[in-house]
């Protein structure tokens, strides 16, 4: 949820860009506005954005949109400045939002992926863990998904610009499976879908092709802040290996992906850590 008073009310808002460990999607993301990104560009001035333009311009910036993990130190040296220059910080995406797939660094030996994959390891410089960036500064928003919707960050941007709260839905997939009509592939097919505690967000794209829900939008509302019951991991973890016959490490699997660092997802996975 964002604040609601107006930024810089009557002038065109300053829009940053900015990424850090990431694949970019969730930047494309942006660009996959098209026509609706020219309607913004006569309400944003676009002063920072690598992706789209060579042109970067210097803050402060009104909004600033962070795609990425924080995994070296010089990321998190570098959010501290962002932060600073930025009146309201939106992360965007899995990365950003819950440290990304990237995150299972964060369970591992991060020295040992780096002798097995580099011929020189002493030149990588990087840090054992990958976190979101709200471990590193304050943030006013979080879009999730790998990648993000489209129409929640055309959302959100319209309603800072408009001066008016925020709100996006943080139900489960179940709900949108239901407007939609699918059959439910967790039921009907014996699929361990995650979307029983998964936020929607993604049009419930994954069961609507017939396949299992793997949690890109993070836990549903209540896993981390805000209000509302906590997804029920512990039930649907039980479900997955008492009548689906997951082995405990199939299990852990499912909840340890892209957004396996959430609270959530991340304590039910260690729950079946000691099980594999």
């Amino acid at each position: 949820m964002v604040r609601s008073e107006r930024i810089n009310e009557g002038q065109r808002l300053k829009l940053g860009v900015f990424k850090f460990a990431s694949c970019d999607g969730c930047q494309l993301s942006i660009l996959n506005l098209e026509e609706d990104l020219l309607v913004l560009g006569q309400a944003l001035d676009i002063a920072y954005f690598p992706e789209a333009s060579s042109a970067m311009n210097p803050g402060p910036y009104d909004i600033a949109l962070v795609e990425g993990s924080i995994t070296t130190a010089e990321d998190a040296h570098r959010i501290l400045s962002v932060r600073q220059q930025a009146k309201v910080l939106i992360t965007i995406g899995a990365c950003a939002t819950a440290g990304g797939i990237q995150a299972l660094r964060n369970w591992a030996d991060v020295e040992a992926f780096k002798r097995a994959v580099y011929p020189s390891p002493e030149y990588i410089q990087s840090l054992s863990t990958s976190t979101p960036i709200s471990e590193h500064v304050h943030v006013d928003c979080e879009l999730w998904g790998c990648p993000i919707d489209k129409n929640q960050l055309l959302h959100v941007i319209t309603d800072l610009v408009a001066g008016v709260q925020s709100r996006l839905p943080a139900d489960s997939v179940c709900l949108e499976c239901k407007r939609r009509g699918n059959v439910c592939v967790l039921v009907a097919k014996g699929l361990p879908c995650l979307g029983p505690v998964t936020r929607t967000g993604c049009g419930a794209i994954c069961p609507a092709m017939g396949r299992d829900c793997y949690g890109c939008f993070g836990p549903m509302e209540g896993a981390r802040k805000g209000p509302g019951l906590p997804p029920n991991t512990t039930s649907l973890a039980r479900h997955f290996h008492d009548e689906l016959q997951l082995i405990p490490v199939e299990v852990l699997r499912r909840f340890r992906g892209i957004n396996g660092y959430v609270d959530a997802f991340k304590q039910e996975s260690e729950r079946w850590e000691s099980r594999k």
